[in-house]
């Protein structure tokens, strides 16, 4: 099966070993150097786009997330244009593509990390800004470390993404909530159905906006490590980072755009979260 047939009939595909082991292995030491900086700040902390989602675990600071690194990091900020991800995605979004997604995520064994099952469309805010969502738009995740149930893994029902948006009733914020049955049932699905994302080092994932998904808590004995890129077809987006131009790769530079920051252009400045 092709990706593009696989994307098409399951809301999501998988491209195995799109990364060397060595390649891994720098962004892997990439992303580790941007999570001790989160670490040193000890609570979220953001710059323009560039954010550090920085929380009370356990034992002591978490980083959960780290929002536009690739403005601060040169090997993140050549991965997410690598001539690569343009052959996958120029099918389904042409030559012409931005980025909404640039975000790195971390589970550390026995830490924080449930994602309550959503849809991506529920991020895309405003709706008048973002079009065509089904057809236009492609999120990628790229396994650093080893993806799957054990270690906290994307869960996934495939599928689900035919149903167009949902508007899944969550309590709270999707990453403070777990991912539980009583909410597939609710929009209609067996949790029978649900599948687990199992992805090795280098492999990359591709799914819908509109495919339904969550995760839990990392009981490896490793972290689990994750960067994901979210792409759209560049006509069919208001906001957004240029990715590829005409084919070819766009580096960060200049006045950061606009994406999900509604402050971005009245408190750029870099300042801590509450």
């Amino acid at each position: 099966m092709s990706i593009a047939t696989e994307y098409a009939e399951r809301g999501y595909a998988i491209v195995r070993g799109l990364f060397t082991a060595a390649e891994v292995a720098e962004i892997g030491g990439a992303m580790d150097a941007v999570h001790a900086e989160g670490l040193a700040h000890g609570r979220s902390f953001r710059h323009g786009n560039l954010f550090y989602r920085v929380v009370d675990g356990v034992a002591g600071a978490e980083v959960r997330l780290v929002q536009w690194p690739s403005w601060h990091n040169e090997v993140l900020g050549r991965t997410r244009v690598d001539a690569r991800f343009h052959a996958l995605l120029s099918p389904f979004l042409g030559d012409d593509i931005k980025q909404i997604i640039n975000q790195l995520h971390w589970k550390r064994p026995g830490g924080q990390g449930d994602f309550a099952w959503h849809q991506d469309s529920r991020f895309r805010r405003p709706a008048d800004a973002y079009r065509g969502l089904g057809a236009n738009y492609v999120q990628t995740g790229l396994a650093i470390d080893p993806h799957d149930a054990a270690s906290g893994g994307m869960r996934i029902v495939p599928g689900s993404h035919k149903a167009g948006d949902l508007k899944l009733e969550i309590a709270g914020a999707v990453m403070d909530a777990a991912a539980a049955d009583e909410a597939l049932i609710a929009a209609g699905f067996d949790p029978a159905d649900v599948i687990d994302l199992e992805l090795q080092p280098g492999d990359l994932a591709l799914w819908s906006p509109y495919l339904v998904h969550g995760s839990g808590q990392n009981r490896a004995g490793h972290m689990r490590r994750f960067y994901i890129n979210g792409y759209v077809r560049a006509d069919a987006c208001d906001r957004g980072e240029w990715a590829f131009r005409g084919g070819e790769p766009v580096l960060l530079s200049g006045r950061p755009a606009l994406v999900h920051y509604e402050e971005l252009h009245t408190r750029p400045e870099p300042h801590y979260v509450d």
